[in-house]
């Protein structure tokens, strides 16, 4: 593997271990300090999030990028979910038409800054920068260059 190829997936695989650890230590944050109650559509978004945590640090110690196939799905998987929660908060068709979550309602904005950066966009963020990169990754290891 030449210099530039390995440095590119190293690049990749650590941006995306960082939006997952970010993302992680946050969704910590708002519930255990600021004591927030995740609703069920926050409790999927976590379970799609806090693995990649852990499969990308393995990953990045072993230097093992396949690993990039499996949090490209993970995070598709999850943002979609993450988008289709934004919705249920932001659109009030869906936020009153939709299931109901369990104790808090999906449709709930514990935070709202600048009139649209909520709880659930905030993991679609996250989930974007990692699909992007393991996108990439991917496709770094098909070119082989």
């Amino acid at each position: 593997m030449s210099q530039s190829y390995e440095k590119k997936l190293e690049t990749y695989q650590l941006i995306a271990f960082s939006a997952a650890l970010i993302a992680t230590l946050g969704s910590l944050y708002f519930s255990e300090i600021m004591l927030f109650i995740p609703c069920e559509l926050c409790w999927y978004q976590r379970i799609l999030m806090y693995p990649q945590v852990i499969l990308l640090a393995i990953s990045i110690v072993k230097k093992d990028y396949g690993v990039s196939v499996y949090t490209f799905v993970l995070s598709v998987i999850g943002l979609c979910t993450s988008f289709y929660h934004y919705l249920v908060q932001k659109v009030p068709f869906l936020g009153e038409h939709s299931l109901s979550c369990g104790i808090v309602p999906c449709n709930t904005q514990y935070i709202n800054w600048l009139g649209f950066i909520t709880i659930p966009f905030l993991a679609l963020v996250a989930f974007i920068i990692i699909s992007i990169c393991s996108y990439l990754m991917m496709k770094q290891l098909k070119e082989g260059k």
